[in-house]
């Protein structure tokens, strides 16, 4: 069982379940958060923490965690969650704790990636499955796809491009995850028998 947390759209959150994969229930820090929606159409159970209720982040966290601990989930999966998390939060789902981020860390970590990438020149960009740490965007990585930056492109191209690598990777990590395929060691990962962790998109 999982719990997704998503803060918009929450795009990569249905990738998980329509991928199949075991959604508990999905929390969002705001009520207009459309993926909320998909989730009740799905007839999985939301909530919403506002984040804009609490006097302070560890409050927050606090009353987030209560939340998600309902579920007794084993993997909390971060969609689009855009909230920084506290030190106190991230220790409390160690190593139990994934995000998705739209670029190949440890390059380009934080916001405008698509942006930051092609003002950069880089010739690939794609994105990253990684576990969740104290510092941001720089947990073990499971799985990253990767795919040549066209000449030209703008940002959104790139984005839209990448979002669906995202798509394709995070459901593949959170069910290594959920089957005990995943062994992190001296803060790499590896995937037990012969997955691949880099998937080479032609797209």
């Amino acid at each position: 069982m999982l719990v997704v947390l998503i803060s918009g759209r929450g795009s990569n959150m249905q990738a998980l379940v329509e991928a199949g994969l075991p959604v508990a229930a999905v929390i969002s820090n705001r009520a207009d958060a459309g993926g909320l929606e998909f989730a009740r159409s799905r007839r999985i159970p939301t909530a919403v923490a506002d984040h804009a209720g609490f006097a302070s982040r560890e409050a927050f966290d606090e009353a987030l965690a209560r939340e998600i601990d309902r579920h007794r989930p084993r993997l909390v999966a971060l969609a689009g969650f855009m909230r920084v998390l506290t030190p106190g939060f991230v220790a409390r789902y160690h190593n139990r704790l994934l995000n998705i981020h739209p670029s190949l860390l440890p390059a380009f970590p934080g916001l405008d990636t698509h942006a930051r990438a092609l003002a950069a020149g880089v010739k690939l960009h794609g994105c990253t499955v990684h576990f969740v740490t104290a510092e941001l965007d720089s947990g073990p990585i499971v799985i990253q796809a990767a795919l040549g930056v066209r000449p030209g492109e703008q940002p959104a191209e790139l984005a839209a491009r990448v979002l669906r690598q995202e798509h394709v990777i995070y459901p593949r990590a959170a069910r290594w995850f959920l089957e005990d395929k995943l062994v992190i060691q001296d803060a790499v990962v590896r995937v037990k028998g012969d997955d691949a962790q880099l998937v080479l998109a032609a797209d």
